[in-house]
């Protein structure tokens, strides 16, 4: 029986697309294989967000057709996208897909290796993931992401509402909705709907637990929305924000067409409704032209800001857009600037789990490994649990007996 592992890097539309691909190749006859060392196919899910996105993609390929070169090695996403001719010359890749093609790629790779046994279906992903929308009509002064996604496209209603219907008789109790623009959903289509609309529809799948929403763009985030999602007894209480930064000067110069202090009000509004809710943001560090002031405007403004977690990257010049052509800061600032935000997100990330100490959660169980199980809250607090006789995917109650700078430790909660 042919065996397939799937590595992915990137975003969590990425991980949806994998998480379908996986499906399907297990219904026609492939059997998903954890160890890269010993499957015979590998499909590899670039991202060409930033220079380390693009190397690690590289270097995955290379340690592979070393430590595996029996293996036929396929290769899409947004750095092939980028450099397709390079990735079609390389003599250790055996099919190379664009973005535009993704949607053809299981069924060609399917065709060429005919499968002839039918697998036991493993579980990609103990969440389930569903790419509601893709691409961004936007034109950030970073971002390459539209050039090599293309506009936003949003799957009919139907279709999504079907598909989530058949995850939740699946017995999965989380499914997280992804886009590379999640708020434009519904923008594109005949006649237009919007994330709201899909929220309230979807909310009615009685089977479905929970729903977890990727990054959200506070530009889109009308009140009815926030509102809503608040409000909401399935939409888990997480919210993942694209900020990108904290003054006005360098917003303006990245396109964002935001201000801080609509930042601010955004945040504030969803701590008064959501008082439980983890708040995450996107930042990024070092763009071109930013100043001491500047990045001392923005770690001001997360310290005092209800989020609870930042994910910072460093600015990577991407060939093509805006910033690339403008002057740089150089690597080293970069690097201290970076550092200082993510060790204060650190702390801001322990403070919130701290307040849980000694309460009970609900959470699903997401990894079970070496007589530990991992588990995630809807407010997305990861707990560790020495002990859980419950199965990957399955609903579990916890009681937080622990909280240190790096982890959170709980106990099962006989229900």
């Amino acid at each position: 029986m042919t065996s397939f592992s799937i590595q992915n890097f990137g975003c969590r539309v990425n991980q949806a697309e994998a998480f379908d691909w996986a499906t399907e190749f297990q219904k026609q006859g492939l059997k998903l294989e954890p160890d890269f060392t010993t499957s015979r196919l590998i499909l590899i899910n670039t991202c060409t967000l930033t220079n380390r996105a693009d190397r690690d993609a590289r270097r995955f390929i290379r340690k592979m057709a070393k430590l595996n070169p029996q293996a036929r090695l396929v290769v899409t996403g947004c750095l092939v996208e980028r450099n397709y001719d390079e990735f079609q010359k390389l003599p250790e890749v055996w099919k190379v897909f664009g973005n535009q093609e993704k949607k053809y790629l299981a069924e060609r790779i399917l065709s060429a290796i005919k499968p002839q046994e039918r697998a036991k279906i493993s579980r990609y992903r103990s969440r389930a993931l569903l790419k509601i929308q893709d691409g961004c009509d936007f034109s950030c002064s970073f971002c390459i992401i539209p050039r090599v996604r293309g506009q936003s496209m949003s799957l009919p209603k139907e279709d999504v509402l079907f598909r989530s219907e058949r995850l939740a008789e699946e017995e999965f109790k989380e499914v997280v909705l992804t886009g590379i623009h999640l708020c434009s959903y519904g923008h594109d289509l005949r006649p237009k709907s919007s994330l709201l609309e899909l929220l309230r529809d979807t909310e009615n799948i009685e089977k479905l637990r929970w729903v977890r929403l990727s990054s959200l763009d506070p530009r889109l985030l009308f009140s009815a929305l926030v509102e809503h999602i608040t409000a909401s007894q399935k939409i888990c209480p997480h919210f993942h924000l694209s900020l990108q930064y904290g003054s006005d000067r360098i917003l303006q110069m990245m396109g964002r067409k935001s201000r801080v202090a609509e930042y601010e009000e955004l945040l504030t509004s969803f701590r008064r409704r959501s008082p439980q809710a983890s708040l995450g943001a996107d930042i990024i560090v070092g763009f071109p032209g930013e100043t001491d002031s500047d990045f001392s405007q923005t770690y001001e403004f997360l310290k005092d800001s209800p989020l609870t977690y930042f994910h910072v990257f460093s600015y990577s010049p991407r060939p093509g857009t805006p910033a690339s052509r403008l002057p740089q800061v150089e690597e080293k600032k970069k690097r201290e600037r970076a550092a200082l935000l993510r060790k204060l997100s650190r702390q801001k990330n322990f403070r919130f789990r701290n307040l849980y100490r000694g309460r009970t959660l609900e959470a699903i169980v997401v990894k079970k490994e070496n007589g530990l199980a991992e588990v995630l809250t809807p407010n997305y607090i990861k707990v560790i649990l020495p002990s859980c006789p419950a199965e990957e995917g399955e609903e579990v109650r916890v009681k937080i007996s622990r909280v240190d700078d790096k982890e959170t430790i709980g106990e099962n909660v006989t229900p």
